[in-house]
C-alpha cells in the first residue's frame, strides 16, 4: 500500500470569540456565540508515481455536540513528492447554545475559563494513475481535542500529535 496522506495539523488561531444573549430563529432566549479561527495544515504527498487531487468535508469546531463553527477547505492538486501548507478559515455566526453555554457567559462577552473544543474533518484524496483508467481514494478522518484559552486569544495554539487522532 502506498502512502499518500502524511501530515500534521499545525495549528489553530482564534481571532475572536463572543458569547452574547440572543434568540435563536424561533425566538428561544439562549447564549449566542460567535467565532472566528484559522486552522493550519501541513499535506505531504509521499508518492512516487502521481499527484493528487485533495477535498475535505467542511472542518467543524464543535462544543459539547454543538457545531459552533466550520469552514470549507479549497480543493487543491499535489504533484508527487511535495507538501504545502494549509490554511481553513473556521468561522461561526451567532450560534444558538441552548443551556451548554451557561458557564462561559461574562459581562465582557469573551469567556473566562478555558474551554474545551473538539475539531472534525475527512481528508479525501483522489489520484488518477494511468489516465482516469486508475483512480484509488484515500479517506484520513482527523480528530482533535483543542481547549481554547481566552487568555490567548489572536496567538496560534500548536496542536500536539496526542491531542489529534488520524484514522
Amino acid at each position: 500500500m502506498i502512502l499518500i496522506f502524511l501530515g500534521i495539523l499545525q495549528s489553530i488561531k482564534f481571532d475572536q470569540v463572543r458569547i452574547q444573549a440572543g434568540s435563536d430563529s424561533t425566538g428561544v432566549a439562549t447564549d449566542m456565540i460567535t467565532m472566528n479561527s484559522t486552522l493550519k495544515f501541513t499535506y505531504r504527498n509521499t508518492g512516487t508515481f502521481f499527484g493528487v487531487h485533495v477535498t475535505a468535508t467542511p472542518v467543524e469546531l464543535s462544543y459539547s455536540d454543538i457545531i459552533i463553527a466550520s469552514g470549507d477547505m479549497k480543493g487543491f492538486y499535489q504533484s508527487r513528492r511535495s507538501q504545502r501548507l494549509v490554511s481553513v478559515a473556521v468561522m461561526g455566526n451567532k450560534i444558538p447554545l441552548y443551556g451548554s453555554g451557561a458557564s462561559l457567559s461574562s459581562t465582557t462577552g469573551v469567556p473566562t475559563v478555558p474551554v474545551p473544543l473538539n475539531l472534525n474533518f475527512v481528508l479525501r484524496s483522489r489520484a488518477y494513475v494511468l489516465g482516469k483508467l486508475v483512480k484509488p481514494k484515500y479517506y484520513t478522518t482527523i480528530r482533535c481535542s483543542i481547549t481554547l484559552d481566552p487568555n490567548k486569544l489572536s496567538s496560534p495554539v500548536t496542536l500536539k500529535k496526542n491531542s489529534c487522532t488520524y484514522d
